[in-house]
């Protein structure tokens, strides 16, 4: 995998682009059982936010990256969807589903950093 690094602050930078809100990276590189490297976790505030923060990730992955992800799951109601970097996956929720999943949670023995809300 190329720079993990550099991906991991590409997406943000997508996310931010189209005021996502509630980022939280989540760095599992010491978790053996991990499926990856790192998760980013974020909102927006309605299906169509989620669909255009989805498509803001891809362009700023791909522009300052040169990376795509192998597969992108639930843009067709888009209310989790979940992009697939191979290193780092990124679930980009609406507000009730994430606190439902609570993913944050889920791997509790990982570094845990929260981005701020850009105004």
């Amino acid at each position: 995998m190329k720079e993990t690094p550099q991906l991991v602050t590409s997406i943000i930078k997508g996310i931010q682009e189209k005021k996502g809100q509630q980022i939280v990276v989540a760095d599992l590189q010491g978790i053996e059982s991990a499926i990856s490297n790192y998760f980013i976790i974020c909102q927006g505030n309605s299906p169509s936010q989620v669909g255009a923060i989805t498509e803001s990730i891809g362009e700023f992955a791909r522009k300052e990256a040169a990376e795509k992800p192998a597969t992108v799951v639930g843009l067709e109601n888009a209310q989790w969807v979940a992009m697939d970097f191979g290193d780092v996956l990124v679930h980009v929720f609406l507000p009730d589903v994430r606190q439902y999943y609570d993913l944050e949670h889920l791997w509790e023995d990982a570094s845990l950093t929260a981005i701020p809300d850009m105004d």
